[in-house]
C-alpha cells in the first residue's frame, strides 16, 4: 500500500487537517484524529468539546476536508 494509499494517516494527512482547522482558529488541543482511516471518515464533537476526526480510507482527503470545513462551520465555528 503506497503513503498516499495507506491505512495510517500520515504527516501530510495531518498537516491537511491543521490546514483546515488553523483557518477556524481552533486549538489544535481540543482536536483528536483517529491514528488509522475508516471509511466514510467522519467529524463529530464529543461532549467534552473536543472535536473528533477519522480521515476516510478511500475517499480523496481533500475533498473529505472540505466537507469537515463545512461542518465545523455549521458547529459555530468561523474564519476570522
Amino acid at each position: 500500500m503506497t503513503e498516499e494509499h495507506s491505512d495510517i494517516i500520515t504527516m501530510a494527512d495531518m498537516a491537511a487537517v491543521f490546514d483546515v482547522t488553523d483557518a477556524l482558529s481552533i486549538d489544535r488541543e481540543s482536536i483528536s484524529v483517529e491514528l488509522t482511516k475508516e471509511d466514510p471518515g467522519a467529524v463529530q464533537q464529543a461532549a467534552n468539546g473536543e472535536i473528533e476526526i477519522t480521515l476516510p480510507l478511500t475517499s480523496p482527503i481533500a475533498a473529505f476536508l472540505e466537507g469537515v470545513r463545512q461542518e465545523l462551520i455549521g458547529m459555530g465555528y468561523s474564519a476570522e
